[in-house]
C-alpha cells in the first residue's frame, strides 16, 4: 500500500465520536483495512504519523495559538517595563527639582532612588559615572573611600532581589568589574585605586547582598522555600563557592586586560584572599541554615517524588526508557548480524 493512500485512508477513518483516543485509534485502523503487522518500516512511520496528526490536530492548533500569545504578551510585558522605567525616572526627577536645595534631602532621596530601580540594565552607566565623579571630586591626590561605597550599595541593590542564581550574580560582578577596568584604562594614574575601592566595594555589596539572603531564609515559612531557592543542592554549591567564584571574575577579566592591567588585576586578587574570610563565613552561615531548615523538607519533597514517580505520566516515562533501550539492542543485534553475515560470505 502507497504511503499517501494510508494517510488518507486513516484521515477520512479517524472519527473523534468516541470517549477515548484507544478507541478512536482503534476504529480508524479497524475502518482503514490496515494490517500494521504487514507494513515496512515507511508505511508503519506514515499510517503512525497520520493518527498522530488527526487525534491531536485540535490540540496543536491550542498550542500554536498560545505560543503566539506568549510572544504577544513578551513584547508587551517588555514593553510596559521599559515604560516603568522611564516613569519611575520622571518621577524622581520631579521630585529632585523639588528639594534640590536641601543636600540631606537629596541624599535620602537618590538612596531610595537606588533601591526603586531596576539597574541592571544601565549598571554599566552608573559605575562608569560613579567612578568618574569620584574621580573628578578627588582630594589630596586620593580617590574617596565613598567610590568603595557606592560600588557596594550598586551591587547590593542589583543582586539583592530573588535567589542567589550563580549565572546571575557573575553577570552583575563581570559588569562592574569589566566598566571599572575600561575606565581604569583610560585612567592609568589611578588604575590601582581605582580597581582596588571597585573590587572591595563589590566584595562588601556580595557579603551585604548574603547577609539579607540568609535572613529572609531564617524567617520564611518552609512552604514557601521555592521563592528564593530554585534548587536546593545547587544554592548550597553555590554558597560554598562564593569565594571561589569572586576571584574567577578577577582572573578572567585579567586574562582580557593589557598587560599592565592583567598584572594590576592579579596582585589585587592575590591580595584580597585574605580578605575574603567574611565573604566565606557568611556564605558558609546561609548554606548551614538552608540545609538545617529545609532538610525535612527536602526528605518530604523525596517522598513527594516517589509518589509521584507512581503518576501515569511517570509510568509512561519509565515504559518507554525501556523501549528504547529494546529497540537499540534489537537495532545493534540486526546491525551485528548483517556484519557477520556478510564476513561469512566473504570466507566462503
Amino acid at each position: 500500500m502507497q504511503t499517501n493512500t494510508i494517510e488518507e485512508t486513516i484521515k477520512t477513518s479517524y472519527s473523534h465520536k468516541f470517549k477515548t483516543i484507544s478507541r478512536r485509534i482503534s476504529n480508524a485502523i479497524e475502518k482503514s483495512k490496515i494490517d500494521l503487522n504487514s507494513l515496512s518500516l515507511d508505511e508503519i512511520r506514515t499510517a503512525t504519523t497520520a493518527l498522530l496528526h488527526e487525534e491531536t490536530k485540535a490540540l496543536q492548533s491550542d498550542v500554536e495559538e498560545l505560543l503566539a500569545q506568549k510572544e504577544n504578551i513578551e513584547r508587551a510585558l517588555e514593553k510596559k517595563s521599559e515604560e516603568l522605567q522611564e516613569a519611575k525616572y520622571e518621577i524622581f526627577n520631579a521630585i529632585e527639582e523639588k528639594v534640590e536645595s536641601n543636600e540631606t534631602t537629596l541624599h535620602v532621596l537618590h538612596k531610595i532612588k537606588l533601591q526603586s530601580i531596576d539597574l541592571y540594565d544601565i549598571l554599566t552607566e552608573m559605575i562608569e559615572s560613579a567612578i568618574i565623579t569620584a574621580l573628578e571630586k578627588e582630594n589630596e591626590g586620593e580617590i574617596s573611600d565613598s567610590l568603595k561605597e557606592v560600588i557596594k550599595d550598586i551591587t547590593y541593590e542589583a543582586i539583592k532581589e530573588g535567589s542567589l542564581n550563580t549565572i546571575r550574580v557573575r553577570k552583575i560582578l563581570s559588569t562592574i568589574l569589566a566598566t571599572s577596568i575600561e575606565v581604569a584604562e583610560a585612567t592609568p594614574t589611578k588604575a590601582d585605586e581605582i580597581l582596588r575601592l571597585t573590587l572591595k566595594g563589590m566584595r562588601s555589596g556580595l557579603v551585604k547582598s548574603i547577609t539579607r539572603f540568609k535572613q529572609r531564609v531564617a524567617f520564611m515559612p518552609v512552604e514557601a522555600k521555592h521563592i528564593l531557592i530554585e534548587d536546593y543542592d545547587t544554592i548550597i554549591d553555590d554558597l560554598n563557592q562564593t569565594d571561589t567564584l569572586f576571584s574567577q571574575i578577577i582572573v578572567s577579566h585579567a586574562s582580557e586586560s593589557s598587560q599592565v592591567l592583567r598584572k594590576l588585576l592579579l596582585e589585587i586578587n592575590k591580595d584580597m584572599r585574605y580578605d575574603l574570610e567574611e565573604l566565606v563565613l557568611i556564605s558558609k552561615e546561609t548554606a548551614d541554615i538552608i540545609r538545617d531548615k529545609f532538610s525535612n523538607f527536602a526528605k518530604l519533597a523525596v517522598r513527594k517524588a516517589d509518589t509521584a514517580m507512581q503518576s501515569p505520566k511517570a509510568k509512561e516515562a519509565k515504559r518507554m526508557g525501556a523501549q528504547a533501550l529494546e529497540a537499540a539492542r534489537i537495532a545493534l543485534g540486526t546491525a551485528l548480524k548483517s556484519a557477520k553475515d556478510a564476513m561469512d560470505k566473504k570466507d566462503t
